[in-house]
């Protein structure tokens, strides 16, 4: 009993003992927000990175209501943004996107600012959909990415953004040459024209925008409008050296009688950088299997050149007027008669009163207004009673409405802009 008394007392002592000498870890300091935040954060992005998105964004959310002077708070903010982008779907990107221009939004003079912009531009990117569907987000991405590029052109994001955005506009030329293809094979000239001058003008990188080229110059070619049409062929070799219709376009060439321009060098170096990159891109069986995801294939984008910055809104392409060489000014065919060098006015209301006259077409002249005494036009079949009646006997009418403009107005500025 006296030995086990002992040895208890041993043991005892020396517990004690390492209990006493044993490391303490210190005490946070009382009155500092530094620790509980920063654990707070730190298990928010544990959460997050383990999947767990709303469990951290709520952890995030309570570290900005709970700290709002915390040095943690910016990227608390931006890791909500990036839970929701990292969640996926259609839902999740929409709000990461809202999240993160909030973002720019509180701090706009911050480096992540540059990363929450390409973040912006990628949730579109990763919403695209395939040439032929909805080309909503194609166009807000296009914008994103120029947004990115002007603001923070020494981003080290910088070749990563300019890549994406000229996939965009493979995207988005794709769908404008199916459709003006849809109108050639048809010979809807008139259809076919006006998308190919949109798509040769705006995207010159688009890896069809030599074929582009070559069909407007076979539609100014079966118009009988052959210098027109040289000024595409002009292009496709100058442009386009290394293309399979070069020849054929320099063949069109010395038949017109038009010299044969030297090919560009700058053109030259960059079609050769698309060949290199032409054999690391997937076979026809694996672009085959493109077919079963929602995304578009952007294997034929150009990996070279400087995408088109001009926001689709400048460049008039929407309106039709076209803009850069070459331009039309072509005579009328097919059943217009002459042409019209007519120019179309644009009519401000309240600007003035103005006379109200008959509807023409697009082959009768414009009357002028030293014509009101002339002999007065025959009645159409308009319902107006004041149609058929002298032009003294009419009284002026209010300012004109562009909500009310006829539809044969607009048909008409429609064949003055595309007289053929």
């Amino acid at each position: 009993m006296k030995h086990s008394r002992t040895l208890w007392i041993a043991v005892l002592a020396a517990t004690l003992l390492a209990g006493c000498l044993g490391r303490k870890k210190p005490a946070p300091i009382a009155g500092t927000s530094a620790e509980p935040d920063k654990i707070l954060f730190a298990k928010a992005e544990g959460d997050i990175k383990h999947g767990r998105y709303t469990v951290g964004r709520l952890g995030l959310q309570t570290l900005i209501n709970t700290y709002p002077d915390s040095e943690y708070l910016a990227k608390a903010k931006l890791g909500i943004g990036d839970s929701y982008y990292k969640e996926g779907g259609m839902a999740g990107l929409k709000q990461s996107i809202v999240e993160y221009k909030d973002f720019i939004t509180f701090f706009p003079f911050l480096d992540e600012a540059a990363y929450a912009q390409m973040q912006i531009a990628m949730g579109h990117y990763r919403q695209m959909e395939k040439p032929d569907r909805d080309r909503t987000e194609m166009v807000q991405a296009e914008a994103e990415f120029q947004t990115f590029l002007e603001k923070y052109p020494n981003s080290p994001l910088l070749p990563q953004a300019e890549q994406h955005l000229r996939e965009t506009q493979e995207v988005l030329a794709e769908g404008n040459f199916r459709v003006a293809n849809f109108y050639y094979i048809r010979n809807a000239y008139k259809a076919a024209g006006a998308r190919l001058i949109e798509l040769t003008n705006r995207y010159p990188l688009y890896s069809e925008a030599d074929k582009a080229n070559w069909m407007l110059g076979q539609i100014y070619e079966k118009t009988e409008h052959n210098d027109m049409a040289a000024q595409y062929y002009v292009r496709i070799v100058k442009e386009y050296p290394l293309s399979s219709m070069a020849g054929d376009a320099k063949a069109k060439l010395t038949k017109f009688g038009v010299p044969v321009p030297q090919p560009d060098p700058t053109a030259v170096a960059r079609m050769q950088k698309e060949e290199e990159a032409a054999r690391n891109r997937p076979n026809f069986l694996r672009r085959s299997m493109g077919v079963l995801k929602n995304g578009p294939d952007v294997s034929m984008s150009a990996h070279g050149g400087p995408p088109t910055m001009t926001p689709a809104s400048e460049t008039g392409d929407e309106t039709l007027s076209f803009g850069g060489p070459p331009t039309l000014g072509m005579t009328g065919v097919g059943g217009t008669g002459t042409g019209s060098t007519a120019t179309v006015e644009t009519v401000t209301p309240g600007a003035g009163s103005l006379t109200q006259q008959p509807a023409a077409t697009s082959a009768d002249p414009a009357p002028s207004p030293s014509d009101n005494n002339a002999n007065p036009p025959a009645t159409t079949g308009t319902s107006d009673p004041s149609a058929g009646q002298p032009a003294d006997s009419r009284t002026p009418a209010a300012p004109a409405d562009r909500s009310q403009e006829s539809t044969s107005k607009k048909k008409k500025g429609i064949h003055k802009i595309i007289p053929f």
